[in-house]
């Protein structure tokens, strides 16, 4: 063997190690231990493609979570997220699946601590001074009782999963404001834009509070709220009725997923 073939032995063996190196990554990146927590948001009511045995968690297989399983292939998966969860129900109900292997934890909640329901039907069904006086008792309680929550439920998320990465994702604006919209008034269309605004100021303090990434859909959902032209969210649905006022299959692969991908 001559000098040359030695080198060229080497060589060939450093080219193979780097395709190695390579070729593993991928499965390195499938290698992700991905849990789905939280709220209706996460778990999809909306994005029909429902899962029955999820019954009414309302776990919809064109939901966020499940786009995000699709594409990157994680080593395992499991969406505990349910339609009507609170912070306690993330404490009590949704960390069973969680361990020091879970790389990666997606959530959305504090709505529904905040009212969420209860607000959007009293803007519903109620006048323009009703409305603001719902919403200003909602953003009233999302300053000053849902951070105390959120540290709960982010302390246990946590404490069950300490090496994985965090995602809290927000809530998008409900009406594009400024446009003629047959519907609500163009009060309760800025006081429904307001709460969801200081929700999601108040979960993104907490959230980087605990060191976890904040996802704002209200900059992917802009432009396709409720009175855009091209909504991404539901307005009144007759049945299923839990689908009003949720994101569409549209939103979720448009509005959530691409933050949810950017963040993790």
């Amino acid at each position: 063997m001559t000098t040359k073939q030695p080198l060229a032995a080497l060589a060939a063996l450093t080219v193979a190690a780097g395709l190695s190196l390579t070729l593993t990554s991928p499965a390195q990146a499938a290698g992700a231990a991905y849990v789905a927590l939280g709220d209706s948001y996460s778990s999809g009511n909306g994005a029909g493609n429902y899962d029955s045995a999820s019954g009414d968690c309302h776990r919809s297989l064109s939901a966020y979570p499940y786009l995000w399983k699709n594409a990157h292939s994680p080593s395992s998966f499991n969406d505990d997220a349910c339609s009507g969860a609170v912070t306690t129900d993330v404490i009590n109900n949704q960390l069973g699946h969680l361990s020091s292997a879970t790389t990666l934890v997606s959530l959305t909640i504090g709505g529904n601590d905040a009212g969420f329901a209860d607000t959007m039907t009293t803007c519903v069904t109620g006048s323009d001074s009703d409305c603001v006086n719902r919403v200003d008792q909602a953003e009233s309680y999302a300053q000053n009782t849902l951070p105390g929550r959120l540290d709960a439920a982010y302390d246990a998320i946590h404490s069950a999963a300490p090496n994985a990465k965090v995602v809290v994702l927000g809530y998008p604006r409900m009406y594009k404001l400024g446009v003629t919209c047959i519907g609500l008034s163009d009060t309760k269309h800025q006081k429904i834009d307001e709460a969801a605004d200081a929700l999601d100021t108040v979960i993104a303090a907490r959230a980087a509070a605990h060191g976890f990434a904040f996802g704002d859909v209200r900059t992917t959902f802009s432009g396709h709220e409720l009175c855009s032209g091209d909504d991404w969210l539901h307005a009144l649905v007759v049945s299923p009725s839990w689908e009003t006022y949720h994101p569409t299959a549209t939103g979720h692969a448009s509005g959530y997923y691409p933050v949810l991908n950017s963040n993790s």
